[in-house]
């Protein structure tokens, strides 16, 4: 059974609207170990567990910096990444990818983030799935929650052959089943605002905390990473998202310590 290693990527530096989310690592922790709750997912697994290792936060000094220390964590076992914008995710998966050649990734997000450029930068927060895609860092991509498909996205969808189902037409049977070692990627304004409302980019209509928690039940493959990204705590009201963000970790943890 392979460990689990929490590491927390206070980044926000390629958010294209607001700043905050480099604040989010703490606040899930904080929320995380708090007496309010207790450490046992859904599926009855104590993820306050041996298997898993917290290895703190990393500072952030030059972009690309977060691949390598990806890379040094994967020694250790699956990554469990804490964001920071989206952007993360990029260097965080070709990390993983360079592990397992055979890579499928599974995105719940309001947004494809698949832009060829965004505002000039092609490793923007709006971009990491294009560079996943284009770099052959994952062999199928299932982006769930969607809500705003441009005529670019829909063509960038097109273009890597990425499976979409919209938030208009969700519902946890349509997740596929993965083949191959899944990375999970979860944008929290995936959630309609109700239930997440910091997050920088709010898109009413999106998914319920059960819809999501739900779909990562029903997983069945092995799963060898995730993040958790785009909470902004300064947008935040009474840490709802927060604690939304750290059931969500709860539930990861338990999940991947359940199918180790």
């Amino acid at each position: 059974m392979k460990n689990i290693v929490i590491q927390g990527i206070p980044y926000d530096d390629k958010s294209s609207f607001l700043e905050g989310a480099a604040e989010a690592p703490e606040i899930i922790r904080e929320v995380y170990h708090s007496d309010a709750s207790n450490y046992f997912a859904e599926n009855g697994v104590d993820t306050e567990s041996e298997l898993v290792e917290d290895a703190g936060d990393f500072e952030i000094v030059e972009y690309f910096e977060i691949e390598q220390i990806t890379r040094k964590n994967l020694k250790k076992g699956r990554v469990v990444t804490l964001g920071g914008d989206h952007s993360v995710t990029f260097p965080v998966v070709k990390a993983h990818a360079s592990v397992y050649p055979r890579l499928d990734v599974l995105h719940f997000d309001a947004h494809t983030d698949l832009y060829e450029d965004f505002d000039g930068d092609r490793y923007s927060h709006a971009c990491p799935f294009a560079r996943i895609m284009e770099g052959g860092h994952a062999s199928r991509l299932v982006q769930v929650g969607i809500r705003t498909l441009s005529d670019h996205q829909r063509e960038q969808v097109e273009k890597f052959g990425v499976e979409v189902i919209e938030a208009r037409e969700f519902a946890a049977e349509k997740i596929p089943a993965f083949e191959n070692p899944l990375y999970i990627s979860i944008d929290m304004d995936v959630f309609d605002p109700a239930f997440a409302p910091g997050v920088s980019h709010q898109e009413p209509g999106g998914l319920t905390s059960r819809d999501v928690i739900n779909s990562i039940a029903a997983i069945s493959g092995e799963i060898v990473g995730a993040d958790l990204v785009e909470y902004n705590p300064t947008r935040d009201v009474s840490e709802i998202t927060g604690a939304l963000a750290a059931k969500l970790l709860k539930e990861l943890l338990g999940k991947m310590i359940e199918i180790s």
